[in-house]
């Protein structure tokens, strides 16, 4: 069995499809050979996961296929052994003309199942999951989730000098660098604030992405002790430094979904985004919690009502005290 998925977003976007990986080997046997259309970056979560065999990287989704060489390498590709079975996580006409050119027996998802697609209100993932829910039973559909298998094979703990308890503050977001207002983020001085205050109880790691040096040059200096990893973990590293780590503080970004993804417990700060849809996702065998003030109009995000917003309240009025106790009632400082 060989099967070709496509999904080409951002960090989150690309975990939370990954609960069709367990659902396919599961019902068509460890065996089963699982490619993936991604993006230069984010793909490379897969480095590691033996549970992916090939991943070919589109850098430029909108370039029509006759000037895209990463796109008729994908088309060629299939053309010599044809797939099994092509799942499409991707919308949009720039998408639309590849799936049809790929040569697959099966081809489900996006232009495929439209009455997955049409879903409201739903989770991400489990929109995701509608979109191969006729491939598998419903058991393999249930006990399916986001899982990521990072880099296994060094000691991650020695190798970025960590200590055997420590918590991950990941204060940045993929809005980080836009001239707007950032509606996802919390504010500076509460980022610098919390960090002392937990520095104080237990080892503090920052993680950050490379570029964003601006953002995190507000936030220092550190208060001693802190482990600033900002651009120096790899993702595949990053995976695993987040997976052995007592939790993760963010904002509602990828930091957050890898965290939920490696039943690493989460604390997510969520004021415009609809955290039941696009949130970390909760699972049986991991720990979300969502901080939220939970206001009446909320949530808002890519509407005209967050446009007209000059003062971002749903994020700014998040205390640091409230997200200090919800860590605290965790268990995670004694």
């Amino acid at each position: 069995m060989r099967v070709l998925i496509i999904r080409c977003g951002a960090l989150g976007d690309l975990v939370a499809s990954t609960s069709v990986i367990d659902a396919l080997k599961s019902q068509f046997g460890q065996e089963t050979t699982i490619d993936f259309v991604s993006t230069p970056g984010v793909g490379s979560i897969f480095k590691y996961d033996n549970r992916v065999h090939n991943v070919f990287l589109l850098k430029h989704k909108k370039i029509p296929i006759v000037f895209s060489k990463q796109k008729k390498e994908v088309i060629h590709y299939s053309k010599a052994t044809p797939y099994d079975i092509l799942i499409n996580f991707e919308r949009g006409k720039q998408f639309e003309t590849l799936v049809r050119k790929i040569s697959a027996h099966k081809k489900v998802g996006h232009f495929f199942t439209p009455q997955a697609t049409k879903k409201q209100g739903l989770h991400t993932v489990e929109v995701k999951k509608l979109m191969f829910k006729e491939l598998v039973s419903q058991e393999v559909f249930d006990s399916s989730f986001p899982r990521l298998i990072g880099n296994q094979q060094e000691d991650i703990l020695s190798k970025y000098s960590l200590n055997k308890k420590y918590i991950i503050i990941s204060p940045s977001n993929s809005h980080q660098k836009r001239s707007m207002l950032n509606y996802r983020a919390w504010e500076n001085n509460r980022w610098t604030e919390l960090i002392e205050l937990l520095s104080k109880k237990i080892s503090v790691v920052i993680v950050g992405n490379k570029n964003e040096d601006a953002f995190f040059n507000k936030l220092k200096p550190y208060p001693t002790g802190v482990i600033d990893l900002v651009a120096k973990t790899p993702l595949p590293d990053l995976i695993e430094v987040i997976k052995y780590s007592q939790g993760v503080v963010s904002t509602d970004t990828g930091t957050a979904h890898i965290a939920s993804a490696v039943n690493t417990e989460t604390f997510t700060l969520i004021g415009p985004t609809p955290a039941q849809q696009t949130g970390p996702f909760k699972t049986p065998t991991n720990k979300v919690n969502i901080i939220s003030l939970d206001l009446e109009c909320a949530p808002c995000y890519r509407t005209q009502r967050m446009k007209e917003c000059t003062d971002n309240i749903c994020m700014k009025n998040i205390s640091v005290s409230m997200v200090y106790k919800r860590i605290e009632d965790a268990i995670l400082l004694s």
